[in-house]
């Protein structure tokens, strides 16, 4: 049986977690739940699963993950990321059981539900991300948003997949992204201004897209690449033919989202003129978002 360490990040999960668990209950060796002070029944339903529960203060999902991580002991094995909303499917724990290829880390096909419904059309799943890496060869680089594992060693591929079905309602929803927006922020500024650490740039189809964003999408201008972006999605990558839920969603987070960002960033490069403050602060004034704390409570 191969040695697998899942850990999930928690807080007030316990509609999800319980088909998180059961879809790793055959191959996991050990399921570690990193919770950042659950309200409801999260805790108790990792207890009764038996799974291992670590409680901790939540920054960001990078900071939460590798706090887990710098806690394992070493000879590990193997380590899977799974979200609290999200599931491994039958094939990918087929693989997974048979025995991991000889190499850093693995990537698996990320598809998503959207209030019921596949995403199927827009370019964008099922999205190939690397979740699971030998434990001491990979880590999540440190970013406030869109961040991602980087192994140091060769990359294989599975067939099997992840399955993300969020089945909260739609103003949960629309409060995370805002938050989402706000770290979005926080990287953006820290591509251009440098007070942060820098990214340590994934390999394969994420570093792709990394670098995409970077050197296109962000030197268009701000506001009207939500809109370039919208249409590049929804028309020309056939987002419409997607049932009238997961229609939604390539509305809300192919457009309202990107265009949030957009001018979240906007207010924070004025409060910076108009104040002639230097990005941390601005963060800090507009965004609500202490990095200072936050670097703090990582050092700790």
């Amino acid at each position: 049986m191969t040695d697998l360490t899942v850990i999930i990040l928690t807080r007030d999960e316990a509609l999800h977690l319980p088909r998180a668990l059961a879809s790793v209950q055959g191959i996991a060796t050990r399921v570690i739940v990193v919770d950042s002070g659950s309200t409801d029944a999260t805790v108790q339903i990792a207890q009764a699963a038996g799974a291992e529960v670590w409680q901790h203060p939540w920054t960001n999902h990078a900071q939460q993950f590798n706090w887990a991580l710098d806690r394992l002991y070493c000879g590990s094995g193997w380590v899977l990321r799974l979200d609290a909303d999200e599931y491994v499917t039958p094939a990918l724990g087929a693989q997974i059981a048979a025995g991991l290829p000889d190499v850093a880390g693995v990537t698996v096909g990320r598809s998503m539900y959207f209030q019921g419904q596949p995403i199927r059309y827009g370019g964008l799943f099922p999205a190939r991300m690397l979740r699971l890496f030998r434990h001491g060869q990979g880590r999540v680089e440190p970013r406030w948003m869109d961040e991602h594992i980087v192994v140091n060693g060769p990359v294989a591929h599975l067939s099997g997949g992840i399955i993300d079905d969020n089945r909260k309602p739609l103003d949960w929803w629309i409060a995370k992204h805002n938050a989402y927006a706000s770290r979005e922020v926080v990287d953006i500024l820290n591509q251009r201004h440098g007070f942060l650490p820098a990214d340590m740039a994934p390999s394969g189809a994420a570093g792709v897209k990394r670098r995409i964003k970077h050197h296109l999408y962000a030197r268009l201008p701000g506001g009207l690449r939500a809109g370039v972006y919208f249409l590049y999605r929804y028309i020309l990558r056939g987002g419409f033919r997607d049932g009238a839920r997961a229609r939604a969603f390539h509305v809300l987070q192919g457009f309202w989202y990107r265009y949030l960002v957009d001018a979240k960033l906007a207010e924070v490069d004025r409060f910076m003129a108009q104040n002639d403050a230097g990005p941390a602060a601005a963060i800090h004034a507009v965004l609500g978002i202490d990095l200072f704390a936050a670097q703090q409570k990582e050092a700790a």
